[in-house]
Parts: structure tokens; C-alpha cells; sequence
């Protein structure tokens, strides 16, 4: 069978040298043809053929679909403003994957991406913000660390989210993880855990594909610590599973996941023929209930997979709902191949609708749904072929930032609590 390549060659993995500021960010790209098989059991690892993981690039620079304007507003509301006390890991691993490890930003109230990635791996850190009366973040493991994930307090609430998020930020294989009792630890042992602890009939797999899928290339398949072989074909056939309704944010990070996996299939071939055929299918078919289920305003519902049916019959839903939808849909079109696009006025009017839902939000409606306006910012950055932080760095040189007295009064207070922040750090 034939293989379908995308247009313009590619994931385009290269070696990016982003300024002083930034440093060196992204991995270079690895084009062997061989695709070996490696064993994972609870004594060995899979051999990762990288230091930095691999990145995918944007496919398009559309100043119609979004302007330069446009981008700044909506960046700007999505600033990662957190509080330091009990700050939440899911809000930081969306705001890190977005912005990645070298952001900055000049208003000393927004979190720079060196200070999400710390938190996120540093249990003193961690236990600065969170105290002693919460699990920790980092488990202990013999082989390896492990991440809290779930419901409860302080938690990253998916599996293997911690792994993607800190992966799709540009994070190093060789970066140190410490633990609450050890600090020799790195991202490749929990990388090596997530691979061994790792199950095909997981209700989640959306992360764990796409942080495989950014570390592993040219590898196709690999064996977990129970002895059961994995493949990159079983990711995407797992992705593929039931209704499309069905997985996180009303199913659209398996999209997004399937097209990560296309895409690096475009340069190492991780996929078989027959499998990658088959999410062409799938996304096709996304493809055409997107055509029959939007709004006239412009947004996707949350029930888009009843295509026709979710406007002819519609469901009062929050606001949220329709963002997550609408964003999200977004995102993995601005990394899909234009023939799963569907037509170009749907995406206009998607991306016009929540350009302006975004700007309009509250500070606090914002961080009420940071997660899921997190996507919106990421999703319009790639549709201008760049990053946030790479858009945010240079729209600062002409915008520099200018303080209010009410600003500086809360960076007074952000910059006490800091002070104690790092004391209670040091205690611990």
C-alpha cells in the first residue's frame, strides 16, 4: 500500500536556536530506517534516541485566519498569572506546554516557563506551594518516578499529562527531577516509568501517545514491564476506539494525538501503511461532521460528533463547553494537512468566534477555565507558524510592558509572597 505523505514535507524536526534568551530548545532530527523493538520490563529501558524531544512545526502563516493584533490579545489573557500558594499542576503543565520552558515575560506577575518547569518537577518547590498536609507530586519508584495524577488536591489530573505537557515544552531528556527523597533523578526515568507502567486499555492515552510519540521515533514498537508488546499502531488504533465523542474535552486530544503521530510518521515511519490509511479515514470523517455541525457564529459544540443533529437540535452547555470544542478543533487543524481541513470560511469563523469569546473574558473567567483557554492561545499561535513565546518575545520588543499602581502594588505583594515562598522552599 501506498504511503500518504503531507504536504510540505513534514514534522520538520530541527535544532532550534532561539536567542540568548532562550537557548537551545528543540532536538535535531534523526532519520534512521531501521525501526528496532526494546524491552521495558522492570529492570531495563527503552533507549530514547534523543536529548531533546522532537517538535512539531505549524503548517501555515495565515494573518486572515488570525492577525498579529489578534494573536497579542489573546496571548495576553492567557499569561500564565498564577498564585503561588496551592497552585494547581494541571493550570501550570497547560500554561508550560503553551508557552515552554524559555518563556519570560517583563510584568514580574506572570510566571516564566523555568519557574512552571521547577514546580513541576522540584518536590521542594512543589511543597512550598502546597505545604506538607498534600501527597507529593513526584512518587518514589525502584526504577524510576512517578506522577500523583486524579481528582484529589494538588494532583496533575491525567495520566501521563505531567510527561506530555513538560515534553511538548521543549524539556531536556537529561533535566533533574527531584523527589521527595532523591535528587539523581531525570526526565528519562519518568519517561522509562511511564513506558513500563503503561496499558493499552487505559481509559486515557492521549498523553502517553503523544509523549512517546516525541521521544521514541524511529523505535516503532517497544515491550512493558508485563511483557506485553506496544506499538505505535496500538496507540493510534486505541485512539480510534468508539465514538468520537468519547475521551478528553469532548474526544479532541485524541485528534490532536493522532495527528502528532501522522505527522512524525511522515518522518520516521512509525506507522504501518494500513494504520496511518486508517486515521486518514478517521480524520476525514472528523472532517465532515465539523462541515454539518457549526454554528452560524462560528463555534463547534461540545456534542459536534451528532454532526447535523448538534445544530438542529441544540443543547444549552456553558460557555466553556463550546470553547473547548472550538479551540481544540483549532489546534490539530493548524498541524493537519489542508485536505482534512474543512472549508476554509469554517475556519475563519471558528477562529473570529473565539478570538473574540477570548478577549472578552474576565481575568477571572480566564483562570476559571485557564486549561481549556490555554488551547485557544496554542491553536492561534500555530495557525501564524510560531509559538507563544516566540510571538510573545518579539511583541514585547515594540510593547514593552508599563506598570499601573495597581500592578505594582500586586507585584509588591507577589514578590513578599515569593520571599516566604523561598523560605518555606529552604525549610524543606
Amino acid at each position: 500500500m501506498k504511503r500518504r505523505r503531507f504536504p510540505l514535507g513534514s514534522v520538520l524536526v530541527v535544532q532550534l536556536i532561539v536567542g540568548a534568551a532562550f537557548g537551545v530548545a528543540y532536538g535535531a532530527m534523526i532519520t534512521g530506517k531501521t525501526q528496532p523493538t526494546w524491552t521495558a520490563s522492570a529492570s531495563m529501558s527503552v533507549e530514547v534516541p534523543r536529548e531533546m524531544p522532537l517538535r512539531i512545526q505549524p503548517l501555515y502563516n495565515d494573518a486572515e485566519v488570525v492577525s498579529d493584533d489578534e494573536l497579542a490579545a489573546v496571548l495576553k489573557q492567557i499569561r500564565p498569572v498564577f498564585q503561588r500558594d496551592r497552585m494547581k499542576p494541571n493550570f501550570v503543565e497547560h500554561a508550560l506546554r503553551a508557552w515552554g520552558i524559555h518563556a519570560e515575560f517583563q510584568d514580574p506577575q506572570v510566571i516564566s516557563g523555568a519557574e512552571m518547569a521547577d514546580f513541576l518537577t522540584d518536590h521542594g518547590k512543589y511543597l512550598a506551594s502546597w505545604g506538607d498536609e498534600t501527597d507529593p507530586l513526584l512518587i518514589d519508584r525502584p526504577n524510576g518516578v512517578s506522577i500523583r495524577w486524579g481528582r484529589e488536591a494538588g494532583g496533575s489530573v491525567h495520566h501521563d499529562h505531567w510527561l506530555a505537557c513538560l515534553t511538548e515544552a521543549g524539556i531536556p531528556l537529561d533535566a533533574a527531577i527531584f523527589t521527595p527523597t532523591r535528587r539523581d533523578m531525570t526526565i528519562e526515568d519518568a519517561l522509562q516509568e511511564a513506558l513500563r507502567d503503561f496499558r493499552l486499555d487505559e481509559r486515557e492515552t492521549e498523553w502517553s501517545a503523544m509523549a512517546f510519540g516525541l521521544w521514541l521515533p524511529a523505535t516503532r514498537s517497544w515491550t512493558n514491564s508485563t511483557g506485553r508488546q506496544l506499538s505505535f499502531d496500538d496507540l493510534a488504533r486505541r485512539l480510534m476506539r468508539g465514538h468520537k465523542r468519547f475521551g478528553v474535552c469532548n474526544g479532541t486530544h485524541r485528534l490532536y494525538s493522532l495527528t502528532v503521530l501522522v505527522r512524525l510518521d511522515d518522518e520516521f515511519e512509525i506507522l504501518t501503511p494500513a494504520v496511518r490509511e486508517d486515521i486518514f479515514a478517521h480524520l476525514a470523517n472528523v472532517r465532515e461532521l465539523l462541515k454539518v455541525s457549526q454554528f452560524e457564529d462560528g463555534h463547534w459544540p461540545a456534542d459536534w460528533s451528532n454532526g447535523a443533529d448538534a445544530v438542529e437540535n441544540p443543547k444549552e452547555s456553558p460557555l466553556y463547553r463550546s470553547v473547548i470544542s472550538t479551540g481544540h478543533h483549532l489546534e490539530w487543524l493548524a498541524i493537519a494537512p489542508e485536505e482534512l481541513h474543512p472549508p476554509r470560511e469554517m475556519i475563519l469563523k471558528a477562529a473570529d468566534w473565539i478570538i473574540h469569546t477570548t478577549v472578552e473574558q474576565t481575568p477571572e473567567e480566564i483562570l476559571g477555565s485557564f486549561t481549556f483557554f490555554s488551547h485557544v492561545g496554542n491553536a492561534l499561535a500555530l495557525w501564524r507558524g510560531t509559538h507563544p513565546a516566540e510571538f510573545w518575545r518579539e511583541w514585547q520588543k515594540t510593547h514593552p510592558y508599563v506598570p499601573t499602581p495597581e500592578s505594582e502594588q500586586a507585584n509588591a505583594e507577589a514578590e513578599n509572597n515569593d520571599a516566604e515562598t523561598d523560605a518555606t522552599a529552604e525549610h524543606g
